[in-house]
C-alpha cells in the first residue's frame, strides 16, 4: 500500500492506519491528504472487489470526502451524503476502517448510510435526493438552538440532483438565508449517464442578445487595440472563462445561493480552499466539484455504469444460474413490442439494473429513462396510456414507494393501462434496509381497479407480461432479485385467466397458499411433510389482487386449514386477504400466515434473510403441521364451519 508523509515528516506507517476519527485530519498537510488519497483508493478496490459493493461511486469521492472532513469537525457539524454509496471513503475516515472489510456482509457495515452505525452518519441513505431537505432541516434546528458554530454540508451527485425533491430543497434553502452548503458531486452520472435538461438548462444565456452583443462588441474593441491578435485570443479565452462561470451560476444564484466553483474534484488544495471559502459565506452557498466516477481504477474509469457496483466474484467450478428475472423480463417486452407498437418502456435512471437496456438496443424510439424521478415516471406513464401506449414502468419495489401517490391518484383512479414491474421484489440481499423490496404487496393491495401479479418462476413471468400488456387497466407484476429458478421458457407467450391460481399439489389435510417466490419452497415443504404422512395442498397463488376466491372457499369447504406464505410485510399482505375472505364468509379455520416480520431486517444474502425472516421450506413445514394438529385438536371439541 502507498505509504507518505505524517505530520513531522516521512513516515513507513500507512497514514490511514493513523485515521481514528476524522479529527485525525486538522494537522495533515496537503501531501499528507494525497498520500492518504492514495491509500484509500488502494484499500477501496481491494476489499470491494472482494465483497462486492458501490466502488465506481466511492472512487470519485475520494478527496472530497477527505477535504470535507479535514475542513468540518464531525460529527458536531454535519456532513450529509446523498445517495450513500458515495460514502464508503467517509465510512474509514470515521473509524470504521477496522470493520470495512465485512461490509455489505451479513453484521457488517451497510453499504449505505445508518444513523444506527455510527454518530458521523449524520443521515440515513439508500434513496436518492434526500440530502438538501435533511441538512435543511438540521441548519434550521442548528439557527433556532442558537448553535451558530455549527455547520451543515450536503453532498448531493451521482444523479440525485435529477430528483424532483432535491430541488424543492433547494427552493426552500434559498430564501432562508442559513449557513448552509450544498455540494454539487458533479460526475456527469447516476448509475447510467444522466439524462434529462438540467445539464443544458442554461443555453439560454449562451443564445441570449443581449450576452451576445457584449461578447461581440468586447471583441470589435480588442480588435481596434495594438497587438490586437494577441489581445482577441487572450480575449478569447477571458470570455470562455466567463461563460463557463455565467453558465454554471447563473441558476443557483437565482435559486438564492453563492455559487462557487466549479473545482476540481480530485485536487485536494482546491477543494480545501474552496470549502474554507464557502464556510466563510453569510449564507447558503452552492460549491460545484467536478468528479470522475471511478477515478484511479481503469476498469472502472472505461465503463463507469457497469462499475457503479460490483459482484463479489463467484466460487470457482460454481454451476452456470439460470437466466435473471430482470432479463428474462426484458426480452420478453421486446418480443411484445415486436408485435405491439403501443408499447413503449420506462426506467427511473436503471437501464441496466432492469436489463432495460437490451429493450433500448432494440426499440430506441420507445425507451424512455427519465433520470432519478420515481414520480415524474409513473405519471408520464400515465399520460402515456391516456393517449392510447402500452407502458410498462420498470421500477425496483423500494423506489416505487416514492411515487405512491402518483400510483394511486394518476394511473388507478383513472384506470388507466400502465404496467409496474417491480424488480427487486422480496429481500435485496446485501443492499440490505433501504433496498428490500417487502411492502409493494401491502401497499398496492388496498388501491382500487389494480391487478397484482406475482410469478412462481421466470417462464411465468413472461406469460404474466403478456397478460398485463393486453389488460386495459393498471396491473403491477412483482419479481425477485437474481436469477430464476431454471424453468424451461420454451412454450410460446400466452395470456392467463386474472385472479385464477394454480393448484401444483392437491392434499387432504392442510392448504399451502404461496406467492412468487415461495411457490418452490413450499413445494419442498409440502414433498417434506408427505414423507411423513402429512398431505398438503400447493397453490401457486399468481394474483394477489383480485384473489382465487372461488379456489380458496372451495378448499375452505373441505374443512382443511391454510398456511400462506409471501415474501412481503405480513401485516397488510396477501395473508391479510385471506384472512379477510374468510372472515367476511364466517369461516372458522386455523390459518398461518407466513411473511416478513414487523422489524427492520439488515442485509445479508437472499437466502440467509429469508431464513431469518421464517420463510425457509423448513419453517413453511412447520407451520403446515402446527396447523393440522391444531385442527385435529379442536375438531374435538367442535367441527370448523365451512362454506354452505
Amino acid at each position: 500500500m502507498t505509504t507518505g508523509p505524517d505530520r513531522l515528516g516521512e513516515s513507513s506507517t500507512p497514514i490511514l492506519d493513523t485515521i481514528a476519527s476524522p479529527a485525525d485530519l486538522k494537522g495533515l498537510s496537503t501531501s499528507s491528504l494525497n498520500a492518504l488519497a492514495a491509500e484509500i483508493r488502494a484499500e477501496l478496490i481491494d476489499i470491494v472487489s472482494q465483497n462486492g459493493g458501490h466502488l465506481g461511486a466511492s472512487l470519485g469521492t475520494v478527496e472530497l470526502a477527505i477535504a470535507l472532513h479535514h475542513v468540518y469537525s464531525s460529527p458536531q457539524d454535519k456532513i450529509v451524503w446523498d445517495v450513500g454509496h458515495q460514502a464508503y471513503v467517509h465510512k474509514l475516515l470515521t473509524g470504521r476502517r477496522d470493520r470495512f472489510s465485512t461490509i455489505r456482509q451479513e453484521g457488517g457495515l451497510s453499504g449505505f448510510l445508518s444513523r444506527d452505525e455510527s454518530e458521523h452518519d449524520a443521515f440515513g441513505a439508500g434513496h436518492a435526493s434526500t440530502s438538501i431537505s435533511a441538512a435543511l432541516g438540521m441548519a434550521v434546528a442548528f439557527s433556532r438552538l442558537g448553535e451558530t458554530n455549527r455547520r451543515v454540508a450536503a453532498v448531493i451527485g451521482d444523479g440525485a440532483l435529477t430528483g424532483g425533491m432535491a430541488f424543492e430543497g433547494l427552493n426552500n434553502a434559498g430564501i432562508l438565508n442559513l449557513l448552509f452548503l450544498v455540494v454539487l458531486n458533479d460526475n456527469e452520472m447516476s448509475i447510467a449517464p444522466n439524462v434529462g435538461a438540467i445539464s443544458k438548462y442554461l443555453d439560454r444565456v449562451r443564445t441570449d442578445r443581449r450576452y451576445n452583443w457584449a461578447k461581440d462588441e468586447l471583441a470589435r474593441n480588442i480588435e481596434r487595440l495594438p497587438q490586437g491578435d494577441l489581445l482577441v485570443e487572450l480575449g478569447k479565452r477571458w470570455k470562455d472563462s466567463l461563460k463557463e462561470f455565467v453558465y454554471h451560476a447563473q441558476i443557483w444564484e437565482e435559486l438564492g445561493f453563492t455559487y462557487v466553483g466549479p473545482v476540481d474534484g480530485h485536487d485536494i488544495r482546491a477543494l480545501v480552499e474552496a470549502i474554507q471559502q464557502a464556510k466563510n459565506v453569510d449564507g447558503p452557498v452552492f460549491l460545484h466539484v467536478l468528479t470522475k466516477k471511478g477515478q484511479g481504477f481503469a476498469g472502472a474509469e472505461s465503463d463507469r455504469e457497469r462499475s457503479h457496483a460490483v459482484s463479489a466474484p463467484s466460487a470457482p467450478g460454481a454451476p452456470k444460474s439460470p437466466p435473471k428475472y430482470q432479463d428474462v423480463f426484458a426480452q420478453t417486452l421486446i418480443e411484445l413490442a415486436n408485435e405491439d407498437p403501443r408499447i413503449v418502456a420506462i426506467t427511473a435512471a436503471m437501464p441496466t439494473g432492469t436489463s432495460l437496456i437490451k429493450f433500448q438496443q432494440a426499440h430506441p424510439d420507445r425507451f424512455f429513462d427519465v433520470g432519478i424521478a420515481e414520480q415524474h415516471a409513473v405519471t408520464f406513464a400515465a399520460g402515456l396510456a391516456a393517449e392510447g401506449m402500452r407502458p410498462v414502468a420498470a421500477i425496483y419495489s423500494t423506489f416505487l414507494q416514492r411515487a405512491y401517490d402518483q400510483i394511486q391518484h394518476d394511473v388507478c383512479l383513472q384506470r388507466l393501462p400502465v404496467v409496474f414491474a417491480l424488480d427487486r421484489a422480496g429481500f435485496a440481499g446485501d443492499d440490505g434496509r433501504t433496498h428490500h423490496g417487502i411492502f409493494d404487496l401491502s401497499y398496492l393491495r388496498c388501491i382500487p381497479d389494480i391487478v397484482i401479479a406475482a410469478p412462481k418462476d421466470e417462464n411465468e413471468l413472461r406469460h404474466l407480461l403478456a397478460t398485463a400488456v393486453q389488460h386495459d387497466g393498471p396491473f403491477a407484476i412483482r419479481y425477485p432479485r437474481g436469477a430464476g429458478v431454471g424453468t424451461p421458457m420454451t412454450d410460446p407467450l400466452h395470456t392467463l385467466p386474472i385472479g385464477r391460481s394454480e393448484v401444483l399439489r392437491d392434499g387432504d389435510d392442510v392448504a399451502i397458499l404461496a406467492v412468487g417466490a415461495m411457490v418452490l419452497p413450499a413445494e419442498r415443504a409440502a414433498e417434506q411433510l408427505a414423507s411423513e404422512g402429512v398431505s398438503a395442498t400447493v397453490v401457486n397463488v399468481r394474483f394477489v389482487k383480485p384473489l382465487d376466491e372461488a379456489l380458496i372457499l372451495s378448499l375452505a369447504s373441505r374443512g382443511r386449514g391454510f398456511v400462506t406464505v409471501e415474501e412481503n410485510a405480513i401485516a397488510g399482505g396477501f395473508g391479510s386477504a385471506v384472512l379477510e375472505l374468510l372472515a367476511a364468509h364466517g369461516i372458522e379455520l386455523p390459518v398461518t400466515t407466513l411473511g416478513v416480520p414487523d422489524r427492520v431486517f439488515e442485509h445479508a444474502s437472499q437466502g440467509r434473510l429469508r431464513e431469518l425472516a421464517g420463510l425457509s421450506s423448513a419453517h413453511i413445514a412447520d407451520a403446515a403441521r402446527a396447523v393440522v394438529t391444531n385442527h385435529s385438536i379442536s375438531n374435538l371439541v367442535a367441527p370448523a364451519r365451512s362454506v354452505g
